[in-house]
């Protein structure tokens, strides 16, 4: 049976529409481009010849941004130093312990910076708009439920420490650390309070890998969780505008802060029972390395005193909290040892790396 006129109409409609899509791909190709601006189907030739990002791949880089990934092994270090501060010799039977602590420190760093990001959706909309809440990428009600989530883990994983180690210490330390993070996102950060906050949570992370410690805590660790809590605080007081132009004074008091955390820092040997046989013989290589640190840090933050603008000290942030992997480490070469140190200090590396892939302000 002959075809009908349909079928005759559908065939010459077809045979049109690869005449049109073959003279435009030549077209393109004579004028040197692949897809040209006149050819009805360049969305499908373009997608052929170069494929664009999989919505997957996007979706699971926004998480990654969400969590602020990178620093999420600034945390892990603190933890690490405070474990092995606390020892001079790492037992097997430490293993499981240790995991739990380093997973929950991880847990609630993780739950502070999408809960951080949930309570400033308004803001982030008008300052950070590329963010993955603002931007749609992810949903707010999804991450508001991922937030708390993770803080329920955090804690969870903490309390489990404690039974592992037989102290109450890790869950006490992981429950107050619960709290202070939520007192920050939920409004203690736009307060004045806000840096002292976020110094109380590094303090207690860096006492939460001290908490298994044999016997109470000493004076060498109150020093350690004091002066890395000082150096956070005067970063996040340096960070509080960092999306729009601060205020010189405002710079110039967060710097005069993270140096005072770093002094502190630098009167360990002097508190410390135990030190390293190197430190002990050669003091003046400590000083040198702390007024070295002391120096880099500070000219990064007065560069953004002077050029008070977002770039500047966005800059100047990321600089500082990469250095807090270095502070870390430092603290851990006077009672543990060079080997110690070098194992806090590999953190530095995914810290890096990943940063140059995902933001970490």
């Amino acid at each position: 049976m002959p075809p009908g006129p349909f079928v005759e109409r559908s065939i010459k409609r077809r045979g049109e529409g690869s005449v049109a899509l073959l003279n435009g791909v030549v077209s393109a190709r004579y004028n040197g481009r692949i897809a040209n601006r006149s050819l009805p189907h360049r969305e499908g030739l373009v997608a052929a010849v170069s494929p664009p990002d999989s919505p997957s791949a996007s979706a699971f880089r926004a998480y990654l941004e969400l969590i602020r990934l990178p620093n999420v092994f600034t945390a892990m270090a603190d933890v690490t130093m405070g474990f092995l501060f606390t020892r001079a010799a790492f037992a097997p039977s430490d293993g499981w312990v240790f995991g739990l602590l380093l997973a929950a420190s991880s847990a609630l760093y993780m739950s502070g910076m999408v809960l951080n990001d949930v309570f400033d959706f308004e803001a982030d909309r008008r300052e950070r708009p590329e963010r993955p809440l603002p931007s749609g990428r992810i949903a707010l009600g999804f991450a508001r439920w991922l937030g708390w989530e993770l803080l329920l883990v955090g804690a969870g994983m903490a309390w489990l420490a404690s039974f592992a180690a037989g102290d109450s210490r890790p869950g006490m330390v992981g429950t107050l650390l619960v709290g202070c993070i939520v007192a920050y996102d939920a409004g203690m950060k736009r307060t004045a309070a806000g840096p002292l906050f976020m110094g109380a949570c590094r303090t207690l992370n860096v006492l939460l890998g001290m908490s298994t410690v044999a016997g109470p805590w000493r004076d060498e660790h109150w020093l350690v969780a004091a002066a890395i809590g000082t150096y956070i605080a005067g970063v996040t007081w340096l960070a509080r505008t960092e999306a729009r132009t601060s205020k010189r004074g405002h710079l110039a008091g967060a710097t005069v802060v993270i140096v005072l955390g770093i002094g502190l820092l630098s009167l360990l040997p002097h508190v410390a029972e135990r030190v390293v046989p190197r430190l002990e013989r050669e003091p003046g290589r400590w000083w040198v390395l702390m007024a070295a640190l002391g120096a880099l840090i500070g000219f990064r933050c007065l560069r953004a005193v002077v050029e008070p603008i977002p770039d500047r000290v966005q800059t100047a942030v990321k600089q500082c909290i990469l250095s807090l992997v270095i502070l870390d480490a430092a603290a851990c070469f006077v009672t543990a040892g060079i080997a110690k140190a070098v194992l806090v200090l590999a953190f530095l590396a995914p810290t890096v790396l990943l940063g140059r892939w995902i933001d970490s302000t």
